[in-house]
């Protein structure tokens, strides 16, 4: 299968979405721990509880091939091998996560992966099919070497890090809230950040992911969104079933039915629809493409 590297899926839930930038300093952080705050091996064994932390985070710094294979075939262990191989010899320019999908049969459902292995590309938090079946060794080489000329990454040596900005103190406060579950707190940690920095991107995707959580924590998707399918103009419905979306990663359907219901509603309620989709935009970089599209839609849709 040919790489695909038109508008791939976001692998973010809220939490990701709101810790875009905080995953980034974490990555910095543990690589200038050393040994002891770095992976030092070039492959990573990943199961459905580490796949966000070992191969979404990860991916903000540097490329991570996902190798999803079954372990007991022997059709595949020799290719497992050259993966191996080739990821020793990139010497940490990428790295290889490997899912064992007998063991981990949720995760092969979420990969939507149809053969064994399938081997993809983690790359800044996206994740895109490379290829399917075990390739020989020469193949495999021009693929991985494709790949990475296509996404303009040099793999040939890590990447210097060490003029990396400093953390600051109110984003790691924030991000450890998070991971703790305590909303309110990394809220407080956010805004703090915002009232001294106004333009801090990342604090203002961090503080958007949070109002994400508590907006959708309740929520019953399977209810909200079937729910929603009968009543397109439910303007409290369709904002929940935007956030659900959200939260699973869903963007682009997000936006588009916030778009629609734009188009469909006037006066307060229209006004309400935009202020919550210009909230929503705020969960993501600025410069991410379906933001600028979607922005885009919207001044369509206004004027």
């Amino acid at each position: 299968m040919a790489a695909e590297f038109s508008r791939p899926g976001s692998l973010y839930g809220a939490v990701d979405l709101g810790a875009r930038k905080q995953a980034l300093e974490a990555q910095a952080r543990r690589e200038a721990a050393g040994p002891s705050g770095a992976a030092s091996a070039a492959v990573i064994e990943v199961t459905s509880a580490t796949f966000n932390a070992d191969v979404v985070e990860r991916s903000l710094s540097v490329p991570v091939i996902v190798e999803a294979t079954m372990r007991r075939a022997e059709q595949v262990q020799q290719f497992s091998g050259v993966m191996d191989k080739l990821a020793a010899e990139a010497a940490g320019a990428w790295l290889l996560a490997r899912v064992d999908v007998e063991a981990e049969p949720q995760l092969a459902q979420a990969l939507r992966m149809r053969a064994v292995p399938t081997v993809y590309l983690a790359f800044q938090g996206q994740l895109m099919p490379l290829f399917e079946g075990p390739l020989p060794e020469a193949q495999l080489r021009q693929a991985l070497s494709q790949v990475f000329e296509q996404l303009g990454v040099e793999a040939g040596a890590p990447a210097d890090e060490s003029d990396e900005p400093p953390v600051d103190p109110e984003l790691l406060r924030a991000e450890q809230a998070v991971e703790k579950g305590d909303l309110d707190a990394a809220a407080a940690a956010y805004q703090r950040l915002l009232a001294r920095s106004p333009g801090d991107e990342g604090a203002k995707i961090g503080l958007a992911g949070v109002g994400l959580l508590r907006r959708t924590m309740d929520l019953d998707e399977a209810d909200v969104l079937g729910r929603a399918a009968d009543a397109s103009d439910d303007v409290d419905l369709q904002l929940q079933a935007a956030d659900l979306e959200m939260v699973s990663g869903r963007v682009d359907e997000a936006f588009d039915r916030l778009i629609g219901l734009v188009r469909r509603t006037r006066g307060a309620d229209r006004d309400r629809v935009r202020v919550h989709l210009l909230g929503l935009f705020d969960a993501l970089p600025a410069d991410d493409p379906s933001v600028v599209r979607s922005r885009r839609a919207l001044a369509n849709a206004l004027f």
